[in-house]
């Protein structure tokens, strides 16, 4: 069970291995979260990250779990929400994919959009419903600034994040009552793997900066979180632009 800050004693990872997980996963260990499960592709780097956190004194446990197949999701995630109850559920995979590329591939665009959106749909529904089952907990969602509004040079991969940006909301306002926080996650550019050799974008961040954010989010309770907090003011800005002048931006 969470305790009076909001902070989880487990937690299930869906993305394993992403940076900005693995932060989180850190910091909350360091602070009360006992039992981490790490969901995703079986591979040296998700065992690697299970042995990190296991070195911070956490019980780590992985879970063999691809976004990219919602017919097994209720399956796995079943099999997790059966040894006990999960506080936390952290949905943090997805893919940036290569526009340039994928605009001339539509089975690689449509990739990006299965990966980030409609596993993510079919993750989020299965353990929002087990969350619910128990009564308690919550569910986190990484989204991005580049659901807010497509760009020229994204928006195969800002499309998909508005999907789920969207349905992440929409699941929060049905568990609203049910004893289920849902917290919609929305950073800037993030310097990771995913994004090196990009040009760095203003107000950049980091996975450590996301983590802490995420904290303090779930500390109050927040439904929507902006890393870094300006952005939430920029973004609101660039929503409203008259596209005309939108499309002269060097974004």
């Amino acid at each position: 069970m969470k305790d009076a800050f909001g902070l989880p004693q487990s937690l299930l990872v869906l993305g394993g291995t992403s940076e900005i997980a693995l932060a989180t996963a850190r910091r909350l260990v360091a602070r009360r979260t006992r039992t981490v499960h790490l969901a995703g592709r079986p591979s040296p780097a998700l065992e690697s990250a299970a042995a990190d956190l296991r070195a911070l004194g956490a019980d780590v446990r992985t879970v063999a779990f691809d976004a990219l197949d919602p017919e097994a999701h209720e399956s796995v995630l079943g099999k997790v929400f059966a040894e006990g109850d999960v506080d936390l559920v952290l949905l943090a995979f997805g893919v940036l994919g290569d526009q340039a590329r994928d605009e001339r591939d539509p089975v690689a665009a449509v990739r990006v959009a299965q990966t980030n959106y409609t596993g993510a749909v079919s993750a989020g529904l299965v353990a929002a419903r087990a969350l619910q089952s128990q009564g308690h907990g919550s569910l986190v969602v990484l989204s991005s600034v580049a659901g807010e509004r497509a760009r020229r040079a994204n928006f195969i991969y800002g499309s998909s994040k508005a999907g789920l940006d969207a349905f992440a909301q929409g699941l929060g306002d049905a568990l609203h009552g049910t004893g289920v926080h849902v917290m919609v996650v929305r950073p800037g550019f993030v310097r990771t793997r995913m994004t090196a050799g990009l040009a760095e974008a203003p107000l950049a961040t980091t996975p450590e900066e996301v983590a802490a954010a995420v904290e303090l989010g779930l500390r109050r309770r927040s439904e929507t979180v902006w890393v870094p907090g300006v952005l939430r003011v920029v973004m609101s800005g660039l929503r409203h632009l008259p596209r005309g002048l939108f499309r002269r931006l060097p974004v």
